[in-house]
């Protein structure tokens, strides 16, 4: 029988399906990339109907893709939108839920009582759950006991947005209580970073060129530094970024992400769990911080202001910036210091891998008085002026000795258009629902992350043990984030910011 395919996405009402969900599907109908015979249900508490549910659909994709609007695929998109209202955490939400997805239009024929197990017959279903995390475990026990997660006729998949815990115990917690109703390949822990373009492509990058790979290594790189910055404070969200901070944010995904493409082994393949182990390697090979170290390898701060902000705590203590030294104790990177930074008020918004290549060995050029060549640096930008830049030194024309550090530069928008590059949500959605879990995040990597990210919190934590340190709106954090690097005559980079400029 010819399956047709539903996406119900709990929270459908709310900000996240507006902003990112409803762009990025309205964007693969346009293109023609979703399924034959596709169905949206949104499902909310929030009483509406279809013509409302549509309504809202349409004014969001007005408020945030204006530009690709197209009245004929929103006519054809339109018929595919259906709404349900009600709370499916109880049983009788879910046996409404099941009802309608018998009801809706275009699926296949299917008998009128469930069959046993009380699966909705012969389609498949992905749900997302775009709710708050408290909600997870009763909507996936309600899924469960309904029986809407059996895949014996068709595939069952739930995507699972983050946070995934607030520490190694409660990721453990929530992963066991997924597992008693979905196995691991059902499960889709969706990181929006590892769906962006600039991030896919530092794969294709690293394994398609030939002439990195043999330099991409201890013997060459001096150290590897990775900057996830953003210009603004925590706006709407104060309430809840007061109760994660910085490291639950954003270094227990996307920086240790970022930090296991960018350290990984080439894979034997591009097969998902292939990619996946190999990701998996990086994070078991680094080096936990002992709680009693966390203050001569991190620094953690606070930008002024934050104390005012709506929702926030006035005596919080929730830090807004963090610096990390780590290492990776594999032969690859044996004694390369990854440094990793992000934080919130930030002198700008960027994310940035920056490569800095060991100085050459022996200098045979004179250089004038004070004077020193600066080793090559590799810059991957990765957002918002995506590209990469090699740094390279040049002999100054017309001078006898002095030398000068110049570019090879590509930048996406001037090579593809300025409006080539996908939201990632389009491209985690389509691997969804095409069952492709290569950027999604697996158990054993979620809690090996905790595994790292737990001892530093608790270093923060402990009374006096680190200071929380105030820095000024604009600036690139606190001063003491310069002396991780300096007392090792290092210093950040910013240079995907130069160029931006």
């Amino acid at each position: 029988m010819d399956a047709s395919t539903t996406l119900v996405i709990f929270g459908a009402s709310g900000d996240l399906t507006r902003r990112k969900l409803i762009p990025a599907l309205y964007e693969l109908h346009r293109k023609g990339r979703l399924p034959d015979r596709f169905r949206l249900l949104g499902a909310a508490r929030t009483p509406g109907s279809d013509d409302e549910f549509r309504l809202q659909v349409y004014e969001g994709l007005m408020e945030f893709a204006p530009q690709t609007f197209e009245a004929s695929a929103w006519d054809s998109f339109a018929r595919q939108l259906h709404y349900l209202d009600g709370d499916f955490t109880s049983p009788q939400g879910v046996d409404r839920l099941r009802h309608r997805l018998e009801e809706l239009p275009g699926l296949p024929d299917r008998p009128k009582a469930p069959q046993a197990g009380g699966d909705v017959s012969t389609h498949n279903l992905l749900f997302y759950l775009a709710t708050p995390p408290q909600a997870y475990l009763d909507l996936v026990e309600a899924l469960g006991r309904g029986g809407l997660v059996d895949d014996r006729n068709g595939w069952r998949r739930v995507i699972v947005e983050k946070p995934f815990g607030s520490d190694l115990e409660t990721a453990h917690q929530l992963n066991a209580a997924l597992h008693r109703h979905l196995r691991e390949e059902q499960i889709y822990r969706i990181d929006h970073y590892l769906g962006k373009e600039t991030v896919q492509n530092v794969l294709f990058f690293r394994f398609a060129n030939s002439i990195f790979e043999p330099i991409w290594n201890r013997n060459y790189i001096d150290q590897v530094q990775i900057t996830v910055a953003e210009s603004v404070g925590v706006e709407h969200r104060g309430r809840f970024y007061d109760s994660v901070g910085v490291l639950r944010d954003v270094f227990q995904n996307h920086v240790l992400q970022l930090l296991a493409m960018m350290a990984m082994e080439p894979p034997a393949s591009f097969d998902p769990e292939a990619l996946r182990d190999e990701r998996q390697k990086v994070l078991q090979a680094a080096r936990p911080i002992p709680v009693l170290e966390a203050a001569r390898h991190t620094v953690r701060g606070q930008y002024q202001g934050y104390l005012q902000e709506d929702g926030v705590d006035p005596r919080s203590q929730t830090a807004t910036f963090g610096a990390v030294r780590m290492h990776i104790d594999n032969w690859r990177w044996h004694g390369v210091p990854f440094y990793l930074r992000s934080g919130k008020r930030l002198a700008a918004k960027t994310t940035q891998v920056n490569i800095l290549f060991k100085a050459v060995p022996h200098l045979m050029f004179p250089l004038l008085p004070g004077e020193s060549i600066r080793p090559n640096a590799l810059f991957l930008c990765l957002q918002p002026d995506e590209g990469i830049h090699l740094r390279f030194e040049v002999k100054e024309p017309d001078s006898m000795q002095r030398f000068r550090s110049v570019d090879m530069e590509f930048h996406y928008a001037e090579d593809f258009g300025a409006d080539a590059i996908p939201e990632a949500y389009e491209r985690l959605l389509l691997d969804a629902l095409n069952g492709d879990p290569s950027l999604y995040t697996r158990a054993d990597s979620i809690e090996l992350a905790w595994t790292l990210v737990d001892p530093i919190l608790q270093g923060w934590e402990r009374p006096g043990a680190l200071p929380l340190l105030t820095y000024g709106p604009g600036t690139w954090g606190p001063p003491e984030a310069d002396a991780l690097l300096t007392r090792r005559r290092r210093a950040w980079s910013t240079d995907c910011v130069r160029h931006e400029a």
